[in-house]
């Protein structure tokens, strides 16, 4: 059956048209009680076996839920007390369309049969339907269709109870005027039998100011003037980025600003939470300011006593009245926010006091204390837990929340891994069963339909080069001898694109996974495991389908030809790089293998010394491995990773394969290839490095990346061997993010990557960890014929949204594996106390800050206790330096300092350094003994456990 509305409009040349609209509507849609004998019976989970037990209501009752509830209140939904619930159609349409996220939980609860959760069609039935009245608001019309569903179900089922629940007064109202039964969520709540821990889930309004409430920062402006301020060009749009050096100061990322916009103290940032998209006021250049030398670490200021944050705020100014010509940054102050990030947060309680109203203190520590409500602070007092923001009132000094769940106690390593991956954004469910169903079904074997239609390399001698202990092996490697004394050289990848098709669940899952993420002792898989580490896995004997990327190359890596298809091939060995290693060196072999290793390596330092001739930059950053004990999974040892040549080799090639990838599919794609470009960064980045290479005597020249890499290859110190590693690793942190782009959305002098130098690039050689990659082999596949095309693949904005969202999740995962690496870094050094080398990366005016190159640890070296200044060290701003008597410590001068893990901090653990070297009358102190350098009272136990354990889990980190 079909209902039809009409209406006039006219065009835009005067005429008049007629539309008609039809919608659909049936009469045989189940009403969900399997009671009912009017309905035709379809399965449903709600049942009278169930009690919903709220005070309120003398009788058992079902629940209808208004949209607001859902969008605000999900965290009450999920607990298991509240059950019987019906969910109208309408309010889930406008639940997807406002917030996907939230979507998807309220569907993980409808899909488990224990929550007793319905889905009822109103607005498709005949007699729920109802049209929408000429000039109705949107909201009005739903919150109409939403009561209508309401009194239906109390006139079709008389005998059962039926209760809405809404925190909309007006809707609320409308409501009890149609004798319908409504609460709001905060009457329900305080009404069931386990409303204390419910009761800290309930999302707090915007909390209304007192008349004698003090403001403590300014009024945001209003969205239509803050849209008309961006409009006339008064204001500026961008993301807001907390500083990890400094809690009161912030940048403003604004799209065609060269520099990032300077944020300083509490009113300057304006109740900003890192990654907020925020809108910003410049200030006059008069009062543009250089960003702050101090090293400013909040240490728990309580609400009552703001006197150190008055005090470091005062610090800023002082620095600011300072800043040189040369040094300044474009400079202005939060003053509206656009749109808000915030996000689930992980944490620990502040302090010990007493009553309802407790600080949060995020694990990030870029992200301010949350004042949150709660009945239950004695048990979150040993607790890790989540808590989100509810609003930030201009009155309160902190943002207020609300408690979500409890993790698990505090430094137990399975409570941190979690905390690790929600802290990270990092979507670590169990894979559905909808998203299982997509994968093949074993045994799996390959057809003779799967051969015609692959090229079969089943017969060359194919290996792999991988970490040890690494199972997602996604790349293999050949090269022989051909006619005419050349060498046919192939990169074969892992065709995962073959078992994830597009728009299927498994596919939409990946996609938002983006990426696998690798921790100490866990992996995040982007894929099921089935597909990761076994049938898309190129291991050692196997048969696996493969996209195969093949050039004929003479002896000097000049490419002649290059080719694409998809194969079949049968690696002959899975290696590590060790292995690989001792293969190419052990002259006695000759075998097929070590021949094929043999000349790629050659090949390789062929291409490797074209590209940085070009000036590809060779950068730096400490990679840690951490040994765990396979027993207990406790960290055994920390250590630099050991890097061989066949790392290079393999690297070498997964670049060239790339590259070549990129030139074949934008030629094909002009506008909506997948490429990955690395944006130049502006000058004033390298404000560090050439500040550090100009006091150790060195002209680091940054106009371009070629001279770039001449200049760091020419910073040589044959008495500080490590000095041109830490000019690297300086040259590192200077660099912006390299991130993924649909062609048609840039210019094409946009496509550039500065780290490569290479004018294209893009991401192939990893797809079973990389959604990009994926997306780029079927781009290909369409080049060679091997597959067809589908409408998102060509669909620019789709893949401007994509690329948004891989952006975000590659960043994610890289931050989540560093935090690992520190947790289980700080866990190692608990209980031991020792002298190690380290280097000065930085000179701050409080503080050095120190590279430890043995651990790679970077940790700051306080000058004076906090608050005051130091008596014995004088800060000379102008060349970067402290001097202590006749003594001077410049940056990369070599230290000896003492290490120690400071655990007072629960939430925020740190390194504690003392200078041992050189030594300082009144600050430094005297070196360790021997028996001294560990008191860790487990030794001999240590000890034994490291000799019986093997190197395991090492997990896959490739360029």
């Amino acid at each position: 059956m079909f209902t039809t509305k009409s209406f006039i409009k006219k065009n835009k040349i005067g005429n008049y048209l007629k539309h008609v609209r039809e919608h659909y509507i049936r009469d045989d849609i189940f009403c969900g009680f399997s009671c009912c004998e009017t309905c035709s019976l379809v399965e449903s989970s709600l049942t009278e076996e169930y009690v919903n037990k709220c005070s309120l209501f003398k009788f058992n009752h079902y629940l209808i839920l208004d949209t607001n509830i859902i969008l605000e209140q999900m965290d009450v939904l999920e607990e298991p007390i509240i059950g019987n619930c019906i969910i109208l159609h309408t309010v889930l349409k406008e639940v997807k369309h406002r917030s996907l996220p939230i979507y998807k939980r309220l569907m993980s609860i409808v899909d488990n049969p224990s929550r007793h959760f319905y889905i009822f069609t109103n607005d498709h039935h005949k007699d729920t339907f109802m049209p929408q009245k000429d000039g109705e608001l949107i909201n009005d019309y739903n919150d109409r269709l939403i009561r209508k569903a309401c009194s239906w179900y109390m006139d079709h089922l008389p005998n059962k109870k039926f209760v809405l629940l809404t925190d909309d007064r007006a809707n609320k109202n409308l409501a009890k005027e149609d004798e319908i039964p409504a609460v709001t969520t905060t009457e329900y709540v305080k009404h069931l039998d386990e409303q204390v821990a419910l009761g800290d889930k309930l999302k707090k309004k915007d909390s209304e100011v007192q008349k004698d409430a003090k403001s403590i920062f300014p009024p945001h402006l209003s969205t239509s003037a803050m849209l008309i301020g961006i409009k006339e060009g008064k204001l500026y749009q961008g993301t807001f980025r907390a500083s990890r050096d400094n809690f009161l100061e912030g940048f403003v990322n604004v799209e065609g600003f060269e520099d990032n916009v300077l944020v300083q103290g509490r009113k300057g940032l304006n109740r900003a939470v890192d990654g907020d998209v925020v809108a910003v006021q410049m200030f006059d250049k008069t009062e543009w300011v250089s960003p702050s030398e101090i090293v400013l670490e909040d240490e728990g200021v309580s609400e009552e006593n703001i006197k150190d944050i008055q005090k470091n705020e005062n610090e800023l100014k002082k620095n600011a009245k300072n800043s040189k010509k040369d040094e300044i940054r474009p400079t202005g102050c939060v003053v509206g926010i656009i749109r808000r990030k915030w996000r689930q947060y992980c944490g620990i309680l502040q302090g010990n006091s007493d009553g309802l109203y407790q600080i949060f203190v995020p694990a990030d520590s870029s992200i301010p204390k949350i004042r949150i409500e709660t009945r239950q602070a004695e048990f979150l007092r040993s607790q890790k837990f989540i808590v989100t923001i509810d609003s930030w009132p201009q009155h309160s000094r902190y943002p207020h929340g609300h408690f979500v769940r409890a993790l698990g106690k505090i430094g137990q390593q399975s409570t941190e891994n979690e905390v690790v991956l929600l802290e990270h954004d990092v979507p670590h469910s169990q894979f559905s069963e909808e998203v299982l169903s997509c994968l093949p079904k074993l045994p799996w074997l390959i057809t003779d339909d799967d051969v015609k239609k692959r090229v079969d390399l089943r017969g060359i001698d194919i290996c792999s080069v991988d970490p040890p202990g690494c199972t997602d092996i996604d790349d293999a490697l050949h090269c022989r001898p051909i006619e005419g004394d050349r060498l046919e050289v192939g990169v074969h990848i892992a065709d995962v694109s073959h078992f994830i098709r597009p728009g299927t669940a498994l596919d939409l899952e990946a996609a938002s996974r983006a990426t696998t993420v690798y921790l100490i002792n866990k992996r995040i898989d982007m894929v099921p495991e089935l597909l990761s580490s076994n049938l898309c896995s190129l291991r050692g004997g196997e048969e696996r389908f493969a996209f195969s990327c093949i050039w004929e190359m003479d002896k000097e890596a000049n490419i002649i030809n290059t080719r694409f298809h998809k194969s079949i091939i049968k690696s002959k060995k899975a290696m590590t790089y060790e292995e690989a290693q001792i293969t190419i060196d052990d002259k006695s072999k000759n075998d097929s293998i070590a021949q094929s290793l043999r000349n790629l390596n050659m090949l390789a330092k062929i291409l490797k010394k074209g590209r940085l001739q070009k000036g590809a930059l060779v950068l730096a950053s400490p990679e840690v491995k951490i040994r765990m004990d396979s027993e207990t999974m406790e960290p055994l040892d920390v250590e630099i990773k050991k890097m061989f040549e066949t790392n290079s080799m393999v690297e070498e090639f997964m670049l060239l394969a790339n590259i070549s990838v990129a030139q074949k599919i934008l030629e094909d794609f002009p506008d909506c290839a997948m490429l990955r470009r690395h944006p130049t960064p502006p000058s004033t980045n390298f404000d560090p490095l050439v500040k550090a290479g100009k006091h150790l005597g060195f002209d680091m020249k940054i106009d371009s990346g070629k001279n770039l890499a001449q200049s760091l290859d020419d910073a040589t110190c044959e008495t500080n061997p490590y000095l041109n590693t830490m000019l690297r690793i300086l040259a590192t942190r200077c660099m912006l993010q390299a991130v993924y782009f649909p062609s048609g959305a840039m210019q094409k002098d946009e496509y550039f990557h500065y780290g490569l130098a290479v004018p294209l690039y893009t991401h192939f050689t990893s797809p079973i960890r990389r959604y990009a990659d994926i997306i780029v082999h079927r781009l290909l596949a369409v080049t060679c014929g091997a597959d067809s095309t589908y409408p998102n693949l060509l669909n620019k904005q789709k893949t401007v949204e994509l690329c948004q969202n891989l952006n975000y999740r590659n960043r994610m995962a890289q931050y989540a594996g560093r935090a690992s690496v520190a947790f289980n870094t700080h866990l190692f050094f608990k209980g031991k106390v020792q002298d190690e080398e380290g280097y000065v990366l930085y000179v701050r005016k409080n503080a050095l800050q120190i590279l430890i190159p043995k651990y790679g640890l970077e940790c700051n070296l306080f000058l004076a206790t906090k608050g005051e200044t130091s008596n014995i060290f004088e800060y000379d701003e102008d060349n970067q330096t402290q001097k202590a008597g006749n003594l001077i410590i410049h940056s990369f001068d070599r230290v000896v300092v003492r290490m120690s893990l400071d655990s007072k901090n629960i939430q925020h653990e740190k390194f504690t350094l003392q200078l041992v070297e050189p030594f300082i009358e009144g600050f430094s102190v005297q070196p360790l003994g021997q028996t001294e350098m560990e008191v860790d009272t487990n030794e001999a136990k240590t000890d034994k456990k490291r000799k019986s354990t093997s190197e395991k889990g090492n997990n896959k980190r490739k360029s």
